[in-house]
C-alpha cells in the first residue's frame, strides 16, 4: 500500500493536481508576503476572464542558474569545471606551463588562475572548453557533474539546487507557463544538466557560447567549438540573449545578483502583468551569506533598485523553509 505522504508528492507531480487538490504549491516556502504574492501573480495572470490574464504562449519566465536555482559559492560550478578540465589535459599540453596564468590552474591554485583578470578567464575558458563538438562537449560536462563534489557538503552539484525554486518551476509549469535558464554560463554546460535537475529541456537554455565552425570528419558535417567566445549572456547580454532566442520578451524574471539587473528590468518594464524576484544568501547556517562585497554573485545595485522597481527581495534565511532535498 502507498503511504500517504508518497501519494501526496505524486499527486502534486502530476500538472495542475496540486492545485486541483487544494495542496500548497510552494511547501518549501515559509507563509510571508514573498510566497503570497508569488501566487498572487501565478493566480492573476492565468485566471481567464481577468483583467490581468495571460495567454499561455505568452507566459514566458526566465531563471539564472548560479545563486538562483543551484549553490554557486565558493566559485561557480563551471570554474570548478574548468579547472579540472585543465589538470586532465595538462600532460598533452606541455607548453601550458609556459602561461602563468594557465600554470596556476594546473597546480590547483585559484587565486593564481584568477590573477588573469577576465583575459586570463577567457584563456583558461578556450583551454578547457574548445576543440569539442557541441555534443560531445556537453557529454563531458555532464560525465563530470556525475562525479564532481562541492567541497562544503561533498555532495555532486547537481543535487545542491534550491528546493524552493524547484517548486516554483513545476509551479510555474504545471500554470502554464514555459520556463528558460538564462544564465551567463556557457550553454552547453548549463545544457548538460537542465533536463534532469530541473525539467527544463536544452533548447530553453540561453546561455554564453564559443564560436563554432563547420568542419567535416569522416565525410560527415559537423561542428566544432573554437577557442574565442562568440557571445557573452551576462549583464547587458541577457536581455540580448532572451530576445534573440526566446523572441518574446518573458513575463517573470528571477535572479539573484547584480548580472541579472537587466534582465530583471528588460522583463519588469514591459506592459500589463510583470514579476521580477531576487534570492538573497543571508543563510550562513544552511548555506552561505554574501551580497555586496562578495566577488561571486555579488549583490548591490540590483537590491538598491529593487523597491522603486517592484522586484521581491527573497530572504534564504527567513522566507525559505528548507533550502535542499
Amino acid at each position: 500500500m502507498i503511504e500517504r505522504r508518497s501519494l501526496a508528492a505524486l499527486l502534486l507531480a502530476l500538472p495542475g493536481a496540486g492545485q486541483a487538490q487544494g495542496a500548497d504549491p510552494l511547501p518549501s516556502w515559509r507563509e510571508g508576503p514573498r510566497k503570497r504574492v508569488l501566487l498572487d501573480f501565478v493566480a492573476t495572470v492565468t485566471r481567464e476572464g481577468g483583467s490581468g490574464y495571460v495567454p499561455p504562449a505568452e507566459r514566458i519566465a526566465v531563471f539564472d542558474n548560479d545563486g538562483t536555482l543551484c549553490v554557486e559559492q565558493p566559485a561557480y560550478p563551471q570554474l570548478i569545471f574548468i579547472l579540472d578540465r585543465i589538470r586532465a589535459l595538462a600532460p598533452q599540453n606541455p607548453t601550458w606551463q609556459q602561461d602563468a596564468v594557465l600554470r596556476a590552474a594546473i597546480a590547483g591554485d585559484l587565486h593564481g588562475a584568477m590573477a588573469g583578470g577576465h583575459e586570463g578567464l577567457m584563456r583558461l575558458a578556450g583551454a578547457a572548453m574548445a576543440g569539442d563538438t557541441p555534443e560531445a562537449f556537453q557529454q563531458i560536462a555532464a560525465d563530470w557533474l556525475k562525479t564532481a563534489r562541492h567541497p562544503r557538503w561533498n555532495r555532486p552539484f547537481t543535487a545542491l539546487v534550491y528546493q524552493p525554486m524547484l517548486v516554483v518551476l513545476r509551479f510555474f509549469r504545471a500554470s502554464g507557463f514555459t520556463n528558460f535558464i538564462v544564465s551567463g554560463g556557457g550553454i552547453e554546460f548549463v545544457r548538460a544538466l537542465a533536463e534532469e535537475t530541473y525539467g527544463i529541456p536544452p533548447q530553453h537554455v540561453v546561455g554564453s557560447s564559443f564560436a563554432l565552425k563547420v568542419t567535416e570528419d569522416a565525410g560527415r558535417l559537423t561542428l566544432l567549438r573554437e577557442p574565442r567566445v562568440d557571445f557573452i549572456d551576462d549583464g547587458p547580454g541577457k536581455p540580448i540573449g532572451i530576445a534573440r532566442d526566446i523572441g518574446r520578451r518573458p513575463i517573470a524574471a528571477f535572479g539573484n545578483s547584480d548580472v541579472d539587473f537587466e534582465m530583471l528590468r528588460y522583463t519588469t518594464e514591459g506592459s500589463g502583468q510583470r514579476f521580477g524576484m531576487i534570492i538573497r544568501h543571508d543563510d550562513a547556517e544552511r548555506e552561505f551569506a554574501y551580497d555586496r562585497e562578495s566577488h561571486v554573485g555579488r549583490l548591490a545595485r540590483a537590491l538598491d533598485a529593487a523597491p522603486a522597481q517592484s522586484w521581491q527581495v527573497v530572504s534564504m534565511r527567513e522566507d525559505w523553509a528548507r533550502e535542499f532535498e
